[in-house]
């Protein structure tokens, strides 16, 4: 072997081995190039994902996905791709959805063993419980020996197992491959308590016949941190997607909203408000994407306070611990700077 060929060979193998030739590139320019973005969401009703009276996708999950593709290509350009808690994060490891933007709960285990990377929390919640009210249950030690529906594949197992041994209890598990089975199981009396997301359960009382006969324990056995999923080893995928998100919540806390932002835009002296509107600075082009990226989702798609109105107000749930940090919430935004 001649030494300049030997160069060549060892110059491709460490360009190979770089973190800086990574699929991210490919993958943001697969996305660019396509024109679309393939955005996995759940089938969770009301408030999350769901089909509205015009047959439109609408919900918290599609706006999360419609706030990346305004951040890709300034426009709206999403295919919706159905997943399960059982079929979501095969979908991301092998490239079938650019990203899980329903959100799943940020553990260890899922972090370091999945083969995903999460993208910042954008919901808080906790695991609850959901009872008749005709049932005289009040709290969840009164949930002794209960049976209780639950999805399968999703961390509301391990937590139910985890509480109930930890205090003493006794309890029977009936799993479901999805929400809207186990919603049906309830509702058919297989079991005395559905256990999901309390925000979730909020949601579907809303949309039940008979909502005032049943009752959410205030009690809450788990923390739920909920983050968007992108595959691992996409670094300025998971900057991109990561930072879009964060765009919605900086906008509120600057008073950016969808009604304002052409103002705004053109007419503020705060420097921030300029640097997040591509008024001042690359902050874009440092993504890959063009610079009036952040613009494009206040306009397309709103602040966080704008996406809770439309989506969670209407079925009545508070922002809580989804507030910003300024009002007592937990919703902290990262600099523009």
């Amino acid at each position: 072997m001649n030494l300049p060929l030997a160069r060549w060979i060892l110059l491709g193998l460490a360009i190979a081995a770089s973190p800086l030739s990574t699929a991210w590139a490919d993958q943001l320019s697969q996305v660019l190039e396509r024109g679309v973005l393939r955005c996995g969401v759940t089938e969770s009703g009301p408030g999350f994902s769901y089909v509205d009276a015009h047959g439109e996708r609408a919900g918290m999950e599609v706006d999360n996905c419609k706030t990346v593709s305004a951040a890709l290509f300034g426009a709206i350009n999403v295919q919706y791709v159905i997943v399960s808690p059982q079929t979501v994060f095969t979908m991301v490891q092998s490239g079938g959805i650019d990203l899980f933007a329903g959100g799943a709960t940020w553990s260890f285990l899922r972090d370091v063993t999945l083969g995903v990377d999460f993208t910042g929390v954008h919901f808080y919640d906790g695991q609850g419980f959901m009872v008749r009210k005709s049932a005289g249950i009040a709290h969840v030690a009164d949930l002794d020996g209960a049976t209780i529906c639950v999805t399968q594949g999703t961390t509301l197992e391990q937590n139910l197992a985890d509480y109930f041994m930890a205090h003493g209890m006794r309890y029977d598990v009936v799993t479901f491959a999805n929400a809207e089975m186990a919603m049906h199981a309830y509702r058919t009396d297989r079991c005395d308590a559905l256990s999901m997301q309390k925000a979730a359960l909020g949601a579907r009382r809303a949309a039940m016949p008979e909502p005032n006969a049943h009752i959410i324990l205030t009690e809450m056995i788990s923390s739920e941190p909920q983050a968007a999923v992108v595959r691992q080893g996409e670094a300025r995928w998971r900057d991109l997607v990561l930072w879009a998100f964060n765009v919605r919540v900086a906008a509120e806390e600057m008073g950016v909203t969808q009604a304002n932002v052409d103002e705004l835009r053109t007419g503020t002296a705060n420097t921030e408000v300029k640097r997040l509107l591509g008024a001042r600075g690359n902050f874009g082009k440092a993504l890959g994407v063009s610079n009036d990226w952040a613009y494009s989702i206040v306009k397309l798609v709103g602040n966080y306070a704008d996406m809770w109105e439309r989506n969670f107000t209407p079925i009545g749930l508070e922002r809580g611990a989804n507030g910003l940090w300024r009002d007592g919430g937990r919703m902290t935004v990262l600099p523009f700077r």
